[in-house]
């Protein structure tokens, strides 16, 4: 279990990203994460990687508190971030240097079967398009073998045929044993496709408006009249969101 409590973040300059975010994500949920620019969202997957730790509140995982990254928490940003002077190999191998020789070949090559690049093992990252980059990307956030998987709007740069084909394969990845997930995304339709469960975010400062539970299962059909009605559904509580708090909101006292 995935616990984030209470959890707000102020950075020095004032600004109050986060105020009063508590979520519970259980073990094998896909569980995303929605809303405009500026409510948080990517701050709460760099306080749940461990990479930067709140103001007030915490995150902890199975019990144990989050205080800095983690082999057990996995993370995919929006660019590859591959290394140019390592192989593909190299760089799936990267988190795992310290285990031994052989266990980090057999690793790697685990991975990358799984995305679909085994005979791209010796190649290097200029070599690749954005869709294969990416599925390096992900190879390298399994390798560790996570039990989190946190993906920080992955496919938002790729063209909408590959990112399609991207969240069906990560679909299938996730099938293979299951990790917590959670993915950060501006694409209403992907977290939709994707999701168990929808957090829908509001601004100034970040926190939580509703949650969404797609009563549709999966897989699921992107051009289904019921998963049409609830991308319209999604993205009229996302339009609810970005206007303006009227007043009435609380936050947590401590938290401002």
């Amino acid at each position: 279990m995935l616990d984030i409590s209470g959890v707000s973040k102020r950075y020095p300059n004032g600004l109050l990203a986060l105020a009063g975010l508590n979520l519970a994500v259980a073990q094998g949920e896909i569980v995303a994460i929605v809303g405009g620019s500026g409510c948080g969202k990517s701050t709460a997957l760099r306080l749940v990687s461990g990479l930067d730790m709140p103001t007030l509140g915490s995150v902890s995982l199975d019990g144990t508190p989050v205080t800095a990254p983690r082999e057990e928490i996995g993370l995919v940003f929006q660019e590859p971030r591959l290394m140019p002077w390592l192989t593909i190999e190299q760089n799936v191998a990267f988190g795992i240097r310290h285990l031994p020789a052989a266990e980090q070949v057999s690793r790697v090559s685990e991975a990358l079967a799984r995305v679909g690049l085994d005979s791209h093992a010796g190649h290097w990252p200029r070599e690749l398009s954005g869709g294969q980059a990416q599925r390096v990307s992900l190879a390298r956030a399994l390798v560790g073998r996570p039990k989190v998987l946190l993906l920080d709007e992955p496919f938002s740069a790729l063209d909408a045929l590959t990112r399609g084909d991207l969240q069906d394969h990560l679909l299938d990845l996730w099938a293979y044993d299951r990790p917590t997930m959670i993915l950060v995304t501006h694409d209403i339709e992907e977290a939709l496709f994707l999701a168990d469960r929808i957090v829908v975010m509001q601004p100034n400062p970040g926190r939580v408006r509703t949650e969404v539970v797609p009563p549709v299962a999966r897989p699921r059909d992107r051009l289904n009249g019921e998963f049409l009605n609830w991308k319209y559904k999604l993205l009229r509580e996302l339009d609810h969101a970005s206007r303006p708090p009227s007043g009435d909101e609380s936050f947590p006292a401590a938290a401002i």
